[in-house]
């Protein structure tokens, strides 16, 4: 499903005041060719790293979820319209990610490019959603070769809107998915090392399950897909069970999520007498900080890779593919 075939019969009335409040009245125009970057804007870290990395220096790109933000609840802001408003280009990852957005993206569709990549990826190629028929689990950077069609996507949408760079954006994407390729390959080598009885990877919300296919590891999330579904004490009690029953020692914290429900689980194995520890913080639904590799989508997936590897049994360089990684992962 793409924007092209949603159609959206109007606007709640905070966002259409927002709207008028830009300054958007009727069709945008078409971007003008010129020296000037191409001006994108990407709802998460991912998708901006996607546009730098094959954009390069023909782009400016604002992402407006930054670290440890959670796509699910972000709401756009006055300042994230003015800039949306304004780009040249709107790229977001669609299939229900930004859910508080995307009414106002849709509408925004009609006005000028706006491009929901991920769901460029074919549905036979997605995990269903398991609460709600016709609907996708979001989380598809987990996968990096899946990843690697919403790079191609992202190129497709640059291309659309400056022409003119159509083979530097080429050019820029062979490379960034040869790299993504390696770091599959990575991923492949170090969590294969994970004895078969040890691949559970347990986690606050179910952020994990294009991980899990691509990997062959269990993936268990104390809430569903979306960060807004709440963890019943039933669920808690059969998490607790779990962990005990199959002795698993290790979970993990997600940079975007709390660890409350995590800390409680850590609680509730220890009064049954079984040890539970945190294996790391993985990064789920945002990247590490700005400026670190940790705050690329290389660095976010040789991190989470090499996290998981090293705390179920598994052998990975402590410093990760290449030796980038901050200290202590």
């Amino acid at each position: 499903m793409t924007v092209t075939k949603r159609s959206v019969l109007g606007l709640a009335a905070c966002v259409a005041a927002g709207i008028a409040a830009a300054g958007l009245v009727g069709p945008q125009p078409a971007r003008a060719q010129a020296e000037a970057p191409v001006e994108v804007v990407a709802t998460t870290g991912m998708i901006a790293d996607a546009a730098r990395a094959v954009g390069g220096d023909l782009v400016e790109v604002t992402a407006l979820m930054g670290a440890g933000i959670d796509p699910h609840a972000y709401r756009q802001t006055r300042t994230d319209i003015l800039a949306l408003a304004n780009a040249d280009l709107v790229v977001w990852n669609g299939l229900y990610l930004e859910a508080q957005m995307e009414e106002f993206l849709l509408d925004l569709a009609d006005r000028g490019p706006v491009v929901a990549v991920a769901e460029a990826l074919p549905e036979d190629r997605l995990v269903a959603h398991d609460d709600y028929e016709g609907r996708f689990d979001p989380h598809v950077w987990m996968d990096p070769r899946l990843w690697s069609g919403v790079v191609e996507a992202v190129r497709d949408a640059l291309v659309s809107v400056a022409p003119e760079h159509e083979a530097a954006f080429a050019a820029n994407a062979e490379a960034h998915l040869a790299d993504i390729a390696r770091l599959a390959d990575y991923a492949d080598g170090v969590l294969a090392s994970v004895p078969e009885g040890s691949r559970v990877l347990l986690s606050a919300h179910d952020a994990f399950n294009y991980f899990g296919r691509a990997y062959g590891f269990e993936v268990l999330g104390i809430q569903g897909i979306s960060t807004e579904s709440e963890a019943g004490l039933a669920r808690m009690e059969e998490l607790v069970d779990l962990l005990v029953s199959r002795d698993i020692g290790a979970i993990f914290v997600e940079s975007s999520v709390s660890d409350r429900n995590i800390r409680a689980l850590i609680e509730g194995a220890a009064a049954r007498g079984h040890e539970v520890v945190v294996g790391g913080e993985l990064f789920s639904d945002a990247m590490g900080e700005p400026g670190t590799y940790e705050g690329t989508y290389i660095g976010m997936i040789d991190h989470n890779a090499t996290t998981i590897a090293r705390a179920l049994g598994g052998e990975a360089p402590e410093r990760g593919m290449d030796g980038r990684l901050a200290a202590g992962t």
